[in-house]
């Protein structure tokens, strides 16, 4: 058996991921979407928000699971007996990115293999700081995200009210 992992923030969880996981669950026996708990950058959800709104937008595949971690996705893969990271590409600056993280990851867990997947022409241009930052300007995300996230995403701009600047003005990779 053959499991992978998926890690990302998921702040929120938009179309292109759950297209990655969905390709990556008909390649692997299981995909583990791992939610990072601590990222570098600001968060809109809380890690059990962002949790939950995972699972429910992969709740129809049973060969997918979501869980949290922390630390280093190499030691989590370890931790669950995982063998392969799955990463989706966008654009040409996400290779690089993504290829300096694969041969880092693969200096600290040689054993651990990196698989890219190229997002579908139509989800090229979607991030979480791109949803974000529509949504925050009450913008219609409804094509980007699953119908339970747009609520979500709703529901937390108007707890924050107009004028909180929560989502960053540049492009984040997530």
């Amino acid at each position: 058996m053959i499991r992978a992992v998926f890690p990302g923030t998921f702040d929120p969880i938009h179309n292109g991921h759950v297209d990655i996981a969905c390709r990556a669950a008909g390649l692997f026996d299981e995909v583990v979407v791992a939610v990072y708990d601590r990222p570098l950058k600001s968060l809109l959800f809380s890690p059990q928000e962002r949790i939950k709104l995972v699972a429910e937008a992969l709740k129809e595949y049973p060969n997918i699971s979501v869980a949290g971690f922390s630390g280093l996705t190499v030691e989590f893969c370890r931790k669950i007996g995982a063998k392969v990271i799955v990463r989706g590409l966008r654009v040409f600056s996400d290779f690089e990115y993504e290829f300096r993280m694969a041969l880092a990851n693969h200096r600290l867990a040689p054993e651990i293999e990196v698989v890219a997947l190229i997002s579908a022409e139509e989800h090229t241009f979607l991030s979480g700081s791109t949803v974000r930052e529509i949504a925050s300007l009450h913008g219609d995300v409804s094509s980007m995200v699953p119908t339970h996230v747009e609520k979500a995403l709703k529901k937390r701009f108007h707890e924050l009210g107009d004028g909180q600047q929560l989502v960053p003005t540049t492009s984040m990779r997530d």
